[in-house]
């Protein structure tokens, strides 16, 4: 039986009910049976100070590693003030540190955003995506998976009912490990170490 692809989903949210940790649930769900992804929860990793990049505290440690372990990266973010969540920027900003060993380097990655407004997170997404280049992470283009007015493509529970978006998000998943392999069988993405 072939190891599972495994994908590390990273919620750009900290609240409890979001409606992007539901997004990246969602996700789970609608994998293919060869597909894992864990969810890494941002909750407990402190403010970036370059002093203390030589030795990272254990929740940023855990992070790299958990990066490391995976084929490809699932982000799904929220939008704060036109732009990146400063839970998801810290987070990306520790893990590319010490120069030189940053876990994202050669990773694919790709995106999704569920909000409330109309643009379903287009501007924090394409910010992502200029993070991106210096952090030489290969994107994923298409399908772009926006979810705007959350409210009404989520249940009470939590639970994403909207057909539409969830057709995206399989879509982008499905996707997302054929890009990935394609990177890896050309030599440009690394596979991780399965001893």
């Amino acid at each position: 039986m072939p190891d599972k692809f495994k994908i590390i989903g990273i919620c750009g949210s900290l609240r409890k009910a979001s409606y992007n940790l539901a997004a990246l649930k969602a996700a789970q769900e609608l994998s293919p049976a060869e597909v894992e992804i864990e969810i890494f929860d941002l909750a407990g990793i402190p403010v970036y100070n370059q002093d203390d990049e030589g030795k990272p505290p254990a929740r940023v440690a855990e992070l790299k590693s958990k990066v490391q372990a995976a084929n490809a990266v699932l982000i799904a973010t929220p939008e704060y003030n036109y732009s990146i969540p400063g839970p998801l920027k810290n987070a990306i900003d520790w893990a590319s540190r010490p120069y030189g060993q940053s876990c994202w380097n050669g990773k694919p990655v790709a995106l999704m955003g569920a909000s409330p407004g109309t643009l379903g997170t287009a501007r924090a997404q394409y910010h992502l995506r200029q993070c991106f280049v210096f952090l030489n992470m290969y994107a994923l283009n298409a399908p772009e998976v926006m979810i705007s007015a959350a409210q009404q493509r989520f249940d009470a529970s939590g639970k994403l009912i909207d057909e539409t978006s969830r057709k995206l998000i399989r879509q982008l998943i499905e996707r997302l490990v054929a890009f990935t392999r394609q990177l890896e069988s050309a030599g440009i993405s690394k596979a991780p170490s399965t001893t």
